[in-house]
């Protein structure tokens, strides 16, 4: 529970600035300790309660009753931690197959450095659907949201870009063998 003033709520909602320094002041502790219950690591807790504070700074004025403010707040550590948590695991997991992929078959130098090179070389508006796609491994319409565009544009900028990788690693002949082996 959040030992917050109603008074020192409403001011702060109200745009008073000492108010709302005040409210970061006596709510850190309080989301703190809920926080190190709710995030896997001490780091991701902090974050999750820097993230949290800076909503409260930034977006203080939207909240429309002060009876709501101990929820809103909470929700909101609460949902960075479980963000936090989804990352480390996804970023995890994908160390995890690299790893496996890279003991297995691995890939050879020239080859990253060609394909590193090739992405860097794509037209930024199709570099960043392909980073954010096939790297990051985002859904179409989180891509979108992010980018804020279509999600058929997203796509058609992905398909433009693989195209466009596609292009370079045959001119440099890393898949002509497969091209070759598929026409016989």
């Amino acid at each position: 529970m959040i030992h917050a003033e109603p008074r020192l709520i409403e001011a702060a909602c109200g745009g008073d600035a000492t108010a709302v320094e005040e409210l970061l002041a006596v709510c850190q502790p309080d989301l703190a300790r809920f926080a190190r219950r709710t995030c896997r690591t001490p780091e991701d807790a902090e974050d999750a309660v820097q993230i949290a504070l800076w909503q409260l700074y930034r977006r203080i004025g939207a909240l429309r009753t002060s009876a709501a403010f101990a929820a809103w707040l909470f929700k909101i550590v609460k949902r960075e931690c479980y963000r936090l948590l989804r990352a480390r695991d996804k970023f995890q997991k994908w160390d995890r197959s690299l790893d496996e992929m890279l003991r297995h078959d691995p890939i050879p130098v020239e080859l990253r450095a060609d394909l590193s090179a090739a992405i860097v070389a794509l037209p930024p508006a199709y570099r960043t659907v392909l980073v954010l796609r096939d790297i990051d491994e985002l859904t179409a319409p989180e891509v979108a949201d992010q980018l804020r565009i279509s999600t058929e544009a997203v796509k058609s900028r992905l398909h433009r870009a693989r195209a466009m990788m596609r292009e370079h690693l045959l001119t440099n002949g890393y898949l002509a063998s497969e091209h070759a082996e598929r026409r016989q």
